[in-house]
This record gives structure tokens, sequence and C-alpha cells, in this order.
């Protein structure tokens, strides 16, 4: 069995909470509906007392045209059942109305929860879970919930027909009713017992489609190197065999949930059996008509069925509450980046400054040990660095994107974490090495960061950038479509819009993460123009990948496992002879012999600025 349930463990923000907890959170989502509740109410009432009036009304018309046969008789009892029913009818209507109201008003307010949730956890958390896991809990687990929704409404439906069914049992035969009511833990009884493995199945079920839905999303975002590396049938195999695990896990919990019927039904037909019996003896002996007989029997079997769902549904409550914890522990996730007040922030000059600062991600490796750094307001900083030197957890902690553990990161002199946090990030513009663009046009992904801003304020904007000559490689120009992520557009372009996008913000503080890494010369010149435009009177934090962003900075920084080694000048760390130059001569020679191969191939117009640099 432990095969079936391999990689299904919990999320580390999983918790376990009881039923009273979840019922608990569920009812606060009903409370601002009480009054469309207790119309429901009302309409449940009538309509389970239109269901037992009509075995009422027949019992009523055998006994009366038993002892006077009357065709006006049988016409009446008919009309009597037919209006009934069309009272029953009418009741079942208005109360599924509004419980339809009532459940989509619940479901979309506890989506809206969610996802604002989901949209301001910390990026540690993205870091740690697959967002296909966490997009199942805001879609299908929320979706889900509304199961919980109506099985609530149905319950009380039920409730109130065990309670008028057994009153109008012991109209017609007191003895046989407390016979009937002597039965019924028992069936309660052999429900529950089913609680506990419900919920345990039903929430594996829940893991297992998360874990899909991830492996979904991962394969379909990487089809490209799947595809170049002709892995697609490794990709359908690791598919294949995690939805495998989901048809053994699927049928564990069809078998469990659907057990508790079968043998509630063995168990109502003994109950039946035996009431059966009883009510003839009773009949026989002159103490039951047979119209009563007919009318206990008919109530029995009226009674045992709300009686059955009202047994099962702590056993199909269970998926319910299950999606509704993965929905909870998602919203209750702790926050790492934890705001200690809500400052306003005004002007801001972009003075930077770590004072032993220390950060890791886990706790297994200290990134930052002790950081000590301090950024003038109007200051060009340049990162350089092997690979896990420590450069992009910098600038991270700078957009506060991560929480560090000790010392202090100020901003202006001001903690960092009393800060206004969004009024914060308004003033810092981040062009990351793989910019991210959302569907729509360049000119939407370029307002992305300013929604209010104006068409002429767009196109001054891209402008700043090689005077807008980048825009006639656009079919379109700024209304060029940029496809899924950015999927229309090259690298290249991508990263031209996502510049133009800090520029429209304007931003106090800007940090450029590697994002010349992976152009052509033509836009690596058009991108260095735009970033003297963003870098100007700008405190700026360049991690340097090339030569033309980090020899023109104020100071470079060469970090080693989190601490600085060596800073100065480009001409001042080359004539030093040390960590920089061993730096230049090993990684940024190589890469300026390359990029001058490529300039060459250029027309010498095109090529003259670009070796300047």
């Amino acid at each position: 069995m432990g095969f079936i349930l391999d990689g299904l463990d919990t999320e580390d923000y999983d918790r376990a909470y009881t039923d009273r907890q979840l019922i608990g959170r569920i009812v606060a989502y009903f409370r601002p509906h009480t009054r469309k509740m207790v119309l429901v109410g009302v309409m449940l009432t009538l309509n389970s007392a239109g269901a037992t009036a009509g075995p009422i009304l027949i019992s009523a018309a055998i006994d009366l045209i038993r002892e006077t046969p009357s065709t006006l008789l049988i016409l009446l009892a008919a009309a009597g059942i037919l209006l009934v029913g069309a009272a029953g009818w009418g009741f079942n209507y208005v109360q599924q109305w509004f419980s339809a109201q009532v459940v989509g008003d619940v479901v979309l307010r506890l989506r809206e929860d969610v996802y604002q949730a989901t949209i301001t956890h910390d990026l540690s958390f993205y870091d740690e879970h697959a967002s296909g896991k966490v997009v199942a809990r805001v879609t299908s687990d929320t979706q889900d919930f509304a199961t919980v929704v109506t099985l609530v409404m149905d319950l009380l439906s039920q409730i109130v027909l065990v309670v008028l069914l057994t009153a109008w049992l012991f109209a017609i035969h007191t003895w046989l009713t407390i016979l009937l009511l002597a039965m019924a833990p028992f069936a309660v009884a052999i429900a529950l017992s089913f609680r506990r493995v419900a919920r345990r199945v039903t929430r594996q079920a829940r893991r297992v489609t998360a874990r899909i839905n991830a492996q979904i999303q991962e394969s379909i975002s990487g089809i490209v190197v799947a595809k170049s590396f002709r892995q697609e049938h490794a990709v359908y195999r690791t598919f294949d065999d995690r939805n495998r695990q989901a048809y053994q896990v699927g049928l564990r919990r069809g078998l469990t949930l659907n057990t508790i019927f079968p043998v509630m039904s063995v168990a109502s037909g003994a109950g039946v059996a035996i009431l059966v019996y009883a009510g003839g003896v009773a009949s026989r002996g002159g103490r039951l008509s047979a119209g009563e007989w007919y009318l206990f029997m008919q109530a029995v079997g009226f009674f045992w069925w709300p009686l059955m769902n009202i047994s099962s549904f702590w056993s199909q409550f269970q998926d319910g509450l299950s999606a509704a914890e993965r929905v909870f522990a998602l919203i209750d996730a702790e926050p790492r980046v934890i705001q200690e007040a809500s400052e306003p922030l005004g002007q801001l000059a972009g003075h930077i400054q770590f004072r032993h600062l220390t950060f890791s991600y886990d706790e297994d490796e200290v990134v930052l040990p002790d950081f000590t750094l301090e950024i003038a307001p109007g200051e060009t900083v340049a990162l350089v660095g092997h690979t896990g030197a420590g450069k992009t957890s910098v600038a991270r902690l700078i957009a506060r994107f991560y929480e560090y553990q000790a010392g202090e990161l100020l901003i202006d002199g001001r903690d960092i974490r009393r800060l206004d946090l969004k009024a914060y990030r308004q003033l810092i513009g981040v062009v990351p090495q793989d910019p991210f663009l959302f569907s729509g046009s360049v000119r939407d992904n370029i307002r992305y960061g300013c929604p209010g801003a104006t068409d002429q304020g767009v196109s001054e904007a891209t402008m700043q950038i090689s005077n807008g000559d980048w825009l006639a490689d656009l079919p379109q120009g700024l209304d060029t479509d940029v496809g899924e992520r950015g999927a229309s557009l090259s690298m290249g372009q991508r990263q031209l819009v996502a510049l133009a996008r800090v520029l429209l913000r304007s931003p106090a503080i800007f940090i450029l993460d590697e994002a010349t890494a992976s152009v052509d010369p033509f836009t690596e010149l058009q991108i260095q123009e735009g970033l003297e435009a963003v870098m100007r009177h700008r405190t700026a934090i360049v991690i340097a990948h090339r030569l033309s962003t980090v020899k023109h900075a104020d100071r470079i920084l060469v970090m080693d496992h989190g601490r600085i080694i060596e800073e100065g000048t480009h001409d001042q760390l080359m004539a030093r002879g040390d960590h920089y130059a061993q730096l230049y001569d090993t990684y940024f020679r190589h890469q300026s012999l390359d990029y001058i191969e490529r300039v060459v191939e250029l027309d010498s117009a095109s090529a003259e600025p670009l070796l300047r640099n």
C-alpha cells in the first residue's frame, strides 16, 4: 500500500484542523447570508411538510373510501395530492434558487480570499512549493468546497424531514415508532465508523490531483526543452506513473465512500423486516388499521432514506472538509516576510545600508553571513562573482522579497521592516535576467507597473531606449501581441519591454539582474543606452554578467560565499591584479573576445559604438 501513497506527503504549511474548527470557518462564510438562509430553512420545512402530506392524504383516503366508497372522495383525494405536489415543487424551486445564490456567493468570497492570500505570499513560498499544487487549491479545492455547502443544505432538509416524520409516526403508532427509533443509532454508528477513513482517502485524492496538476504545468512550461532533448516519452512516462497513482488512490476513495450505502441498505432492510413483522402482528390484533399500517410503512420508507443520508453525511462531508482544509491551510500559511509597521515613505533618496546582516534560504546553508555594505544615494554598484556568491540574494533583500534572520537593512536610515511595503516597492525597479511578460500587447506590459499611465507616457518611456528604434522590429509596434509569457518576442525584445516598464515607473532604486546575459550585441547596445537613462541620478545595483555593465559602475564589489572580498572601480581593481583581475581574465576577457567576434560581423557604423563600450 505504501507505493500507492508515495510522494503524497503534506506540504510544510499544511495543518490539521478539527471538524469543529473547519465548520466554524465555514459558518463564518455563511453569516452574511443569514436572511437568505432563514428563507431557505422555511422553504425546507414547507417542502418537507409537503413530502409528508401526500402519504397522509393517501392513508386517510384509503380508510374513508373503504368505509364509504365515493367517486367524489377519490377526486378530492387526487386533487389534494396534486395540490400538495405543486406546492412542494414551488417550495423546492424557491429553496434551490436561494441556495444557489448562497453557494455561489460563499464560493466566490472563499476564492477571493485564497487568491488574495496566494498572491501576497513571499517568493520563498513559491521557491518551496510547486505552482501547479497551489493552483489546484485555488481552483479545484475551492470548487469542491461547494460540495460542503450543498451537503449542509441537504442535511438541513433531511433533519427537518426526519423530525416531521418522527412526529407523524408517533401519531400513527407509538410503540412501533419507539422500535424504529431504537434501531436508528445503529445506522448512525455504522456511518460514523467511516468518518476517519473517508477523511484520509479524500485528502490523499486531493494531494495526488495537485501533484498531477504540478507535473502537467511543469511539462507544458518546459515542452521546448523536452522536445530539444527528445524526452517526450520520459515526460509521458512520468505523467503515466502519477496518473496510475491517481487511479489507485481514486479507486480506494470510491470504494470507501461507496461502501457505506450498501452497508446502510442492509441495515435498513433488516429494520424494515422487523417493523413489517411487528406491524403485521399489531394489525392482526386490531390495534392498527390497514390504512394506518400502510401509512406507517410508507413513513418508514420515507424515514430511512433521510436517516441514511444524515448518517452517511459525515463520510461524504469529509470530501468537502478535505477541500476546505487544504484551502484554509493555504490562506493560513505563515508569511516569512513580516513588516513590523507600515510607515509612509515620502521621497526616497536611495541610501542603502546592510549592517551585520545574516540571511539564508533554509536552515542548512547561510548565504550571507554577517554581511555589511553601504550604498550612497545615486551610486551605481556592480556585484560580480562566481555563481552562488550571493549577488542575487543582496538584490532580493533590497527588494524585500525575502526575510533576513539577523542584523539590519536600512533604507534612507530607516529599518526596511517598518516601511509601507507596497509604497516602497512602487519606488523600486527590477529588470531580471529572464523577464516575465503577461498576455496582451507590448503597450499593456509596459504600463503594467503604472496602470494609470497615458499612451504618451508609455511612448516617452520607449523613446528613452535607443530613441525607440527597437519598436520598428515589432510587427505592430506597441500594439504587438507578446503571446503567452512573451513567447512572440525574442529574449532581447522582452528585455527591452521590461526595461521600458521600469523607465515608465521612474524608480528611486534600480536593480539589474544580469539583464544582458542572453541578448545579441545590437540589443545589448539598446539596453545599455536605456540603462544609462535609468541609472542616471538613481541608486543602482547591477548584478554584472557582461563587461559593458561593469566597467562604468561607480564601484565594483567582488563577492565570494556571501562576503565582499574586494571593491573599487574597474581601473583600480585591474591595477591591483587580485580577485577581480583574475575574474576578468578567466571570464570577462574570454567573453569580450567572443563579443568582438560577433561585432565584426556587423557593418562598421553599427559596430563602432559597440566596440567603444
